[in-house]
């Protein structure tokens, strides 16, 4: 039997801790948005699409549960970010689009990378790079799941 890593030798709990620490440079940023993580996740993945996505597509992009999407697309629209639109060829489909007012926000959201550049005294190349070993690290043991 081997003998477990320490807590700061684990790579989940480092991980873990700086998914924390990034929510919480980015928290006051979007708290003056008047939006969640969540919802700025949302407005990133809508911004690659300019139709709009489904929400069983958003979900699979934030690899979430739709039923996770709903509520928070619902939020948003109430908001004004986003509207949803029934697929008329198939009822149980819902499109979200974001408005021009989902727009204008997901465009003030372009300090918060650079926010995490400057307060993590890293290079954007290292960032860049730490990004695709986590990015390999996640498909990998996703693919491992299939």
């Amino acid at each position: 039997m081997t003998t477990p890593l320490p807590l700061d030798e684990q790579l989940c709990f480092s991980l873990y801790a700086a998914t924390i620490a990034i929510n919480r440079t980015y928290k006051p940023m979007l708290d003056r948005m008047g939006i969640t993580y969540p919802q700025f996740l949302v407005l990133l993945t809508l911004s690659e699409s300019d139709e709009g996505m489904t929400i069983g597509a958003i979900a699979e992009r934030l690899a979430l549960e739709p039923s996770t999407i709903t509520p928070l697309a619902k939020r948003m629209e109430a908001a004004g970010l986003v509207v949803r639109l029934r697929n008329p060829d198939d009822e149980r489909q819902v499109r979200v689009q974001l408005t021009d007012t989902g727009r204008a926000r997901w465009a003030e959201t372009g300090c918060l990378a650079p926010t995490v550049v400057a307060r993590s005294g890293m290079t954007p190349e290292r960032l860049v790079a730490l990004n695709a070993e986590v990015t390999a690290l996640r498909r990998a043991l996703s693919d491992a799941l299939d």
